[in-house]
């Protein structure tokens, strides 16, 4: 990664502070669950905007975290994006595309079959009987 990176340390966070001017954006890199999203690429890096001081400490905040919230919480901040990695407000990759407009679907007997019996199986009990059956 190219550019500046600052380790989650007492040394990084000085760094940091040090570095930041208002509106200064840093990223990080999180680590997603693969078990709860599994289609998700397994990292995605966060942008943060140091836009104020905090009022009681004077060190610059990001939302409600300050340099040390942010470095304790995510690790090491780094000052330009990752490349290759999608950002987490990003939109995701598409797995399945719809089709397009010339897509021709054939339907042979043997899935017309399974559509019918899945639609059998779907019915409420009281309507499950062939089409043409006699209805008293």
């Amino acid at each position: 990664m190219s550019g500046k990176t600052w380790e989650p340390t007492k040394r990084g966070a000085r760094d940091l502070e040090r570095h930041i001017r208002k509106g200064t954006v840093v990223y990080t890199v999180s680590e997603i669950a693969r078990n709860l999203a599994p289609y998700e690429d397994s990292q995605l890096y966060d942008a943060h905007t140091f836009t104020h001081r905090s009022p009681i400490t004077g060190h610059w905040m990001t939302g409600h975290l300050s340099v040390q919230g942010l470095m304790g919480q995510s690790g090491t901040v780094y000052e330009k994006p990752p490349v290759g990695m999608r950002g987490m407000a990003d939109p995701p990759r598409q797995v399945g595309a719809p089709l397009g407009d010339n897509y021709e679907g054939i339907l042979d007997e043997a899935e017309l079959a399974a559509l019918a019996k899945l639609q059998r199986g779907n019915l409420p009990p009281k309507l499950r009987r062939a089409l043409n059956a006699y209805r008293p």
